[in-house]
């Protein structure tokens, strides 16, 4: 006997309710783990990380984290163990009015080392300062790489980091360092390529080679600050702009530099709110993808009044799409209501050019187990008729958002803009789940394949041991497929660009079209090169 539907509502409340009290408490670990360092901090006259971007921050104003679960299991595979956020603290927000990508390194932590996927963290936070036209602030104390876990190809690929700074500043988006600790070797070349620099006296270092490495490589005796101290650097080399003499007024000086950049944006537009609760989005996920569900619902609660023109909806009624607002701004919605058939196909074509026709974002609501199979659908020509699904995704002209709220498996992830085709944003859903295909069909698939080869070898598939064998197979590829798709692992490989509370979907949504819009309406002043310093 199924459920009561009253039940049934408790039972997703409580199950998602419960996968928010994980998130929340990952996202606290990170932080407390670097707060264990307050002591050092304090001794030195220092703030910590998440101190200094909170007076960075101007107060009240909203903040949009990102990739806060980088890293998360691959530090430790034990979920009790691992410190997620890669060693770094990102985020969009508002200094001085002025909307900036703000990273910081987290020292409080391996001294602010760089660790493998915080690397793909800061890559991924400068593309979206690229794409989105977003002066770029980084608060910077790192003791590098660590090399008691060094890895060639974090050297090699480490170059992309300096290189998207030349990047952004030839794109004439204001590259702005505030210099709190050390920055060796590599790391000296984060404040050689920004346009200002702002160092701490007493505490900012640059330097190729530290005395170490100095001493080791030319027998060469010299002090820290001689090398590449604050004083030195703003007085004698050049390499800085301005002395603060300490975290505060440091940041302070980064706030009025930026203040004067005068690329403060325009107000965000008003809009209704939705007519139905937000806290019902809690509920209104299966707890399993072969559960159905009516992504209609999901849109009443994320949309201005609530108000959604819907596409075709008698054409390939499984894939909704629908114009609305979000924040005022007018947008495209493309959603799953299960498998993308092959009107479903040419319908989300058609929606995704029409939008591009009208210069409406495209907003992204996955919810599919993937393209239709069988003999029909492939006699239909689902193959063709997915691939211009593809390709419309691919090179639609307008920015396009997308959030993972249940189900990405198979060729759907791409269908619906998956990581793959470059949204300017993608976020997740703490349930939504992201694979090939769903972990018993693999395992079946497997089994399949299997026992066909034991046949052409003549050997039975119906003995204990053999059932045995099989049976410990499906096991196993079930648990890879399942714990690969989870939400939490994905995002700490930077497969996403968060985990959201499905009630802030509304508030995250706004914020990346405001960001959207605003890059749209921000012209900057490319140049052949990135400011040289001098």
């Amino acid at each position: 006997m199924s459920p009561h539907p009253a039940d049934l509502v408790k039972q997703r409340r409580e199950a998602m309710l419960v996968r928010i009290a994980q998130l929340r408490a990952l996202e606290d670990r990170a932080a407390q783990a670097s707060a264990k360092s307050r002591p050092v901090f304090d001794q030195r006259g220092q703030l910590l990380p998440r101190e200094r971007i909170g007076l960075l921050l101007d107060p009240g104003a909203p903040f949009l984290p990102l990739c806060s679960l980088a890293g998360f299991l691959q530090d430790s595979k034990d979920p009790d163990k691992s410190v997620p956020g890669g060693g770094v603290v990102a985020g969009i927000g508002f200094i001085s009015g002025v909307r900036c990508m703000v990273v910081a390194s987290d020292s409080g932590i391996e001294a602010g080392a760089i660790q493998p996927r915080g690397l793909e963290k800061i890559l991924r936070v400068q593309e979206m300062a690229l794409e989105n036209k977003l002066p770029f602030v980084h608060l910077v104390e790192s003791a590098g790489a660590n090399l008691m876990k060094y890895q060639v190809e974090g050297f090699v690929l480490g170059g992309a980091l300096f290189r998207n700074l030349a990047r952004l500043s030839a794109a004439g988006l204001p590259v702005i360092t505030v210099q709190h600790g050390s920055g060796t070797a590599g790391g000296a070349y984060m404040p050689g390529l920004s346009d200002v620099v702002i160092m701490v006296r007493g505490r900012s270092r640059a330097f190729l080679a530290g005395p170490p490495l100095l001493m080791a490589a030319t027998g060469e005796v010299a002090t820290e600050e001689e090398l590449g101290g604050a004083e030195m650097h703003t007085g004698v080399s050049g390499l800085g702009e301005y002395l603060a003499e300490d975290d505060r007024e440091a940041l302070g000086i980064a706030r009025r530099v930026v203040g004067q950049t005068g690329w403060q944006g325009a107000l965000a537009p008003t809009a209704e709110p939705p007519r139905f609760d937000a806290e019902d989005l809690l509920a209104l996920m299966p707890l399993h993808h072969r559960e159905p569900v009516d992504m209609r619902e999901i849109l009443l609660r994320i949309t201005d009044a609530s108000d959604i023109l819907e596409f075709k909806p008698l054409y390939g009624p499984a894939t909704v799409c629908a114009q609305a607002h979000i924040g005022g701004h007018a947008v495209g919605i493309v959603s799953n209501n299960g498998p993308i058939d092959v009107a479903g196909a040419n319908k989300a074509t058609h929606f995704i050019q029409w939008m591009c026709q009208l210069g409406h974002p495209i907003v992204y609501l996955q919810n599919t187990t993937g393209y239709m199979v069988g003999k029909d659908s492939e006699q239909a020509g689902m193959i063709k008729h997915g691939s211009k699904m593809i390709q419309a995704v691919t090179n639609a002209s307008v920015p396009q958002v997308t959030i993972q709220c249940g189900a990405s498996f198979g060729a759907g992830n791409y269908g619906m803009c998956g990581r793959g085709y470059a949204p300017r944003f993608l976020f997740s859903w703490p349930n939504a789940r992201t694979a090939v295909m769903g972990g018993e069909q693999a395992a079946r698939t497997m089994r399949i394949v299997a026992e066909a080869g034991l046949a052409r070898k003549g050997i039975p598939t119906d003995t204990p041991e053999v059932k045995a064998q099989m049976q410990a197979q499906f096991d196993q590829i079930v648990h890879v497929f399942e714990s690969q798709a989870d939400a939490f692992h994905t995002s700490g490989l930077v497969l996403d660009d968060g985990v959201i509370d499905p009630r802030d979907t509304r508030a995250v949504l706004a914020f990346c079209l405001d960001t959207c819009a605003e890059a749209a309406a921000r012209q900057p002043r490319p140049m052949q090169f990135g400011v040289a310093r001098m």
